[in-house]
């Protein structure tokens, strides 16, 4: 194979701080093979510490909600628009687009159709809901780079090109956590068995499930009095939420709470409850057994009957593609339903280690060295390597 001539160029746009750490390790390891490759687009600061030139603040790009995406839409479409006629009139070898599939994939599919090679990192959920997406993303993209198996999968069997590279997490996270060590660093007691509660990373999904987790921690307590519980909020607002639903009830039981930090709670606890979403992932790589809830408002609720698709809505269980760990969505996230699992899980150690087991092969699977995996995609679609995605 023929190497292009002149440097690598690289146009990418991350839209929030995850998409920002993931990309920033894509292009150090790109870096590492290819030191002389140029990259600009909309990036973070680790991106941008990484050595990319950013043409917008990344912060342009963190929208949350449907209110706020209304009300910010006129900048966002005149953001793509300024980032396609740029990345027209310079055309990279590659244009990357990290997560943000509502911005990106229509500025991917505006470059391709201008005769420039689009890349997608990170899959949008369109194997569990909205499917008909498949088909703007095959229009989109000249390759999708998944975290997940199942991912892959299911993209093949749409004849859309992909390509599971890993979950980065899973390349960080060590196969044993000194849980003891945790606890230390949190200050936590040694003995006793330590239940961690997560009832979220935003506001609304605590101000759904912060009552009923905490009745769950009461129905464990009232049956076992040498519980102690630890809950991690994501930030201050989420903190707020839960301490304004602490105060509504005339007694709660130990509890120790944490700004942050969420990984270190789970990794000393002995059981966790959490609600749905990359929590579940994390507790699963620090192989902690654990209860997954989920609620939501009654009319999305409703929407969502209509418009999912898949059987199991915590990652463990999509991952496994069996129930690997016990599910409770919206009238089932109840005090006993919660505390009897979470019980359980503390009681009969022989459960939880079965589940160890299980999660640490699916640890294995997605441990691929994702950033290494991913340059070596972008390396063979612009020709740097053999291959194709």
């Amino acid at each position: 194979m023929t190497r292009p001539p002149g440097p690598l160029r690289i146009g990418i746009v991350a839209g929030e701080a995850s998409g920002d750490n993931i990309a920033a390790a894509l292009i150090t390891a790109l870096r590492a093979q290819v030191p002389d490759a140029v990259f600009e687009g909309v990036a973070g600061p680790r991106m941008q510490a990484a050595g990319c030139t950013t043409l917008c603040p990344m912060e342009r790009l963190s929208v949350m909600g449907l209110t706020e995406v209304l009300r910010h839409l006129p900048a966002l479409l005149g953001l793509r628009r300024r980032l396609r006629r740029h990345f027209t009139a310079h055309p990279p070898d590659l244009f990357i687009g990290v997560d943000a599939p509502d911005f990106n994939l229509g500025l991917e599919r505006a470059l391709k159709r201008r005769g420039i090679r689009t890349l997608h990192y990170v899959s949008p959920s369109v194997w569990a809901w909205r499917r008909y997406r498949v088909r703007k993303i095959a229009a989109s993209v000249d390759c999708i780079l998944t975290l997940f198996p199942f991912e892959e999968r299911f993209y093949l069997e749409q004849h859309v090109p992909a390509r599971c590279v890993g979950h980065p997490l899973a390349d960080q996270v060590a196969d044993e956590v000194d849980q003891a060590a945790a606890r230390r660093a949190l200050g936590i007691p040694p003995g006793g068995p330590l239940l961690a509660l997560l009832p979220g990373s935003r506001t609304s999904e605590v101000r759904q499930l912060a009552l009923p987790f905490l009745a769950a921690a009461a129905w464990c307590q009232a049956r076992r009095d040498d519980l102690h519980f630890v809950v991690p909020l994501a930030n201050a607002r989420c903190r707020a939420a839960f301490e304004e639903a602490v105060s509504r009830l005339p007694s709660v039981p130990p509890l120790t709470l944490l700004t942050g930090r969420g990984m270190e709670a789970m990794a000393a606890a002995d059981a966790v409850l959490l609600a749905s979403g990359t929590a579940t992932l994390e507790c699963l790589l620090l192989r902690r057994p654990m209860v997954v809830a989920y609620r939501l408002s009654a009319l999305t609720f409703r929407l969502a009957r209509r418009l999912v698709r898949v059987p199991f809505f915590s990652l463990p269980n999509l991952l496994a593609g069996r129930a690997l760990v016990r599910e409770f969505l919206q009238h089932d996230v109840t005090a006993e339903n919660l505390g009897r699992e979470l019980l359980a899980l503390v009681e009969q150690p022989q459960r939880a280690a079965a589940l160890a087991h299980e999660f640490a092969a699916i640890h294995r699977d997605l441990r691929r060295d994702a950033s290494h995996a991913a340059a070596r995609v972008v390396l063979q679609m612009t020709g740097r390597l053999p291959g194709a995605c």
